[in-house]
């Protein structure tokens, strides 16, 4: 890939395999949404797809690692976002199955909306 735009164009190309996806701009990098939920984002042209508990196992068989950045304190911080495998890439139905993955484990990291009390 030529630029870090040309990257990012490409990914939400593919993205769109899995349904139809919102890209937004996020602390340098590009999150990538899915029906409200953020499914992945883009970064130093890498893809990072959402994970959690349950779909941890599924990273880690594939050898992929989770993304990390330094902390001000000088430590290194882990975010609930993993490597993509490469084939998703070139692999629509790969790309769905892991951004299925992926939507499932956004879903389940929603917070319950808060009710709003009636004044009387």
């Amino acid at each position: 890939m030529g630029s870090n735009v040309e990257f990012k164009n490409f990914v939400v190309e593919r993205l769109s395999a899995f349904g139809p996806i919102t890209p937004k701009p996020m602390f340098g990098a590009l999150a990538f949404y899915h029906q409200g939920s953020i499914i992945g984002m883009a970064i130093d042209d890498a893809l990072y797809l959402k994970g959690d508990d349950q779909s941890k196992a599924q990273f880690e068989a594939e050898g992929l690692g989770q993304f990390t950045y330094g902390h001000k304190d000088g430590k290194q911080v882990a975010m609930s976002y993993w490597r993509a495998p490469e084939r998703c890439l070139d692999d629509p139905d790969e790309m769905k199955r892991w951004c299925s993955l992926a939507y499932q484990a956004a879903l389940r990291s929603k917070k319950p909306e808060k009710k709003l009390k009636k004044k009387l």
